[in-house]
């Protein structure tokens, strides 16, 4: 079956920097493209980056320039490079995929940006 493992999160200081992992099993990131997510406390959930299988990246203008989406696509995992930490980055962040036309999620990594 298709899984998604996350990988990365911890408690950093401002201006910091994290490097979240997606390493998926049963499908092909390469192929279907993956998606970030984060849910900060007492808000919704948010779009934060994504690379579609043909290559395209796209960013949501609170993390362009300081958050960087690759892949590794002989590892089929895609990494999300955080730099420059704020404490509103704080959140709990997930991989999504699409496989088979249904998505399929990471179980979360909590990142904590301290002031």
């Amino acid at each position: 079956q298709v899984q998604l493992v996350e990988s990365g999160g911890g408690l950093v200081q401002a201006g910091g920097s994290l490097r979240l992992s997606c390493a998926a099993s049963g499908t092909s990131l390469s192929s279907n493209g993956v998606g970030w997510y984060r849910q900060a406390p007492g808000k919704q959930r948010e779009w934060v980056a994504s690379m579609g299988g043909n290559g395209n990246i796209d960013y949501a203008d609170s993390v362009k320039d300081r958050f960087t989406i690759s892949r590794d696509g002989a590892k089929n995992t895609v990494h999300l490079q955080m730099n420059s930490l704020k404490p509103e980055d704080t959140a709990v962040y997930w991989c999504r995929t699409i496989s088979g036309g249904r998505p399929y999620w990471g179980q979360g990594t909590r990142v904590t940006v301290s002031s």
